[in-house]
């Protein structure tokens, strides 16, 4: 049984971040080199202020092709609505439970109005094993 731990102990301290000004192409070039399924905005004061899916570059390219244009930039296809974010203190089966009710894949983690990590399904399946 997974036993209740905190975030803190699973999280990704340095996760892959761009900028929202940086072009969709540069955000997937960083989303392709560290082998991640999304990245962390950021703005010039290194705050959170959005995230950004392969499927958002995805989406963004088929729809560049399509209607024959340049992908643009980061700002324009990243999530920042209602944007969900954990505490390093948090439940981790607390945070896994609202990751899974909300279908998402990776949750931001914010201190002090700082980013300082993230969770993704692989760290919680990580600390599943761990607990096993």
């Amino acid at each position: 049984m997974l036993q209740s731990v905190s975030l803190r102990d699973y999280m990704l301290p340095h996760p892959a971040t761009v900028h929202r000004d940086a072009s969709l192409s540069d955000a997937m070039t960083i989303i392709i080199e560290n082998r991640v399924s999304g990245l962390c905005v950021i703005n010039d004061q290194g705050s959170l202020v959005g995230v950004l899916s392969e499927l958002d570059c995805l989406r963004s390219i088929l729809s560049a092709v399509y209607n024959n244009t340049s992908t643009g930039m980061v700002r324009d296809y990243m999530a920042s609505d209602h944007l969900l974010v954990a505490h390093p203190d948090e439940d981790i089966v607390d945070v896994a439970q609202n990751m899974l009710m909300n279908n998402k894949r990776r949750r931001p983690v914010v201190e002090n109005g700082r980013l300082v990590g993230q969770i993704t399904c692989r760290q919680l399946l990580k600390a599943v094993q761990d607990f096993k």
